[in-house]
């Protein structure tokens, strides 16, 4: 098949899937290998980050990423050839230790190929999901002994502390490598955010449950969630960047509430949707998030190390 073709068929398949998946950019070859087979094309790229830097602390140090478009009448094999095609690249890279990875992200409605990648040893293992805005009429409802407030620059101790269990905790599933430095990254980070005091909305918020603080929330607005709203099909996007409740108020209501504040924060601010990622093997964030309304719209699927070796 011609290019053109394939990225047509492509394109229409995807608007079938999901209304909310945006229409797919072409493929730019510059900085990338081009791979092409008879009814499949993609993009196969390599990026870096350094141990230290703020990135490292949510990715491994090395990503080989494949975009693909596929079209023709089987879809599944001609993703097939080109995972086979790609393998022959990874082979001669040295990506086998740990902190490698390589990823395919795919349309989470669009499930071809899905076979291919378990054969290949690839898992489903972070998903972006998508909310869809409620415009609530009123606020959300009470929950008993918990309150919702900004957080404040004098709890940045207490901020950290509940990042860290929370990177503990995701680190199980395979995405989050612990990092020797993560502490004082996250601490930097945290401060940061604390000193913004000339936002319209206020980036952390701090969840009480008898006032004693075990819960927060870490929300992105436009512009600070502009790089994210390319993975939806909507004007206005944000973010819910991470949220966590501590174990000892767990199933008290805490990230019920939590979730329902920053939801009307979104709503109130104009958002048409809400993005957020996490662990698909979480036993704890898939269930909450669902119920909360939100759907998988973007899954990536990772093989560590990247070359199968």
């Amino acid at each position: 098949m011609e290019i053109d073709a394939i990225a047509a068929e492509h394109a229409k398949r995807l608007a079938a899937a999901d209304a909310l998946l945006p229409k797919p950019s072409p493929l730019n070859p510059e900085g990338g290998t081009r791979l092409t087979t008879r009814d499949g094309m993609a993009l196969a790229t390599r990026s870096r980050v350094e141990p230290g830097t703020p990135e490292a602390l949510w990715r491994p140090l090395t990503e080989y990423r494949l975009d693909v478009r596929l079209g023709g009448t089987d879809p599944g094999a001609a993703f097939g050839s080109l995972l086979t095609e790609w393998d022959r690249l990874l082979e001669e890279t040295e990506a086998t230790d740990w902190d490698s990875a390589a990823v395919v992200t795919r349309p989470s409605r669009d499930t071809v190929g899905t076979g291919e990648l378990l054969r290949r040893g690839f898992a489903p293992t972070r998903v972006l999901a998508v909310r869809p805005a409620d415009r609530l009429a009123s606020g959300p409802p009470a929950v008993p002994g918990v309150r919702i407030r900004q957080a404040e620059p004098s709890e940045l101790a207490t901020l950290v502390r509940l990042q860290l269990e929370l990177r503990q905790y995701d680190a199980q599933f395979g995405l989050v490598t612990r990092r020797e430095d993560e502490e004082r990254a996250i601490t930097d980070a945290t401060r940061g955010l604390l000193a913004d005091a000339g936002a319209a909305v206020p980036s952390l918020w701090i969840a009480e449950l008898y006032g004693k603080p075990l819960g927060f929330v870490h929300v992105e607005l436009p512009p600070a969630a502009d790089w994210i709203s390319g993975y939806v099909a909507v004007e206005r996007a944000g973010y819910l960047a991470s949220m966590h409740v501590a174990e000892e108020a767990r199933s008290t209501g805490v990230g019920s509430a939590l979730a329902a504040h920053v939801h009307q924060l979104f709503d109130e601010a104009g958002m048409d949707a809400v993005l957020l990622h996490h662990a698909l093997a979480s036993p704890r964030s898939t269930p909450f998030w669902y119920a909360q309304g939100y759907r998988p719209l973007w899954t990536s699927w990772y093989r560590r190390p990247a070359a199968r070796g």
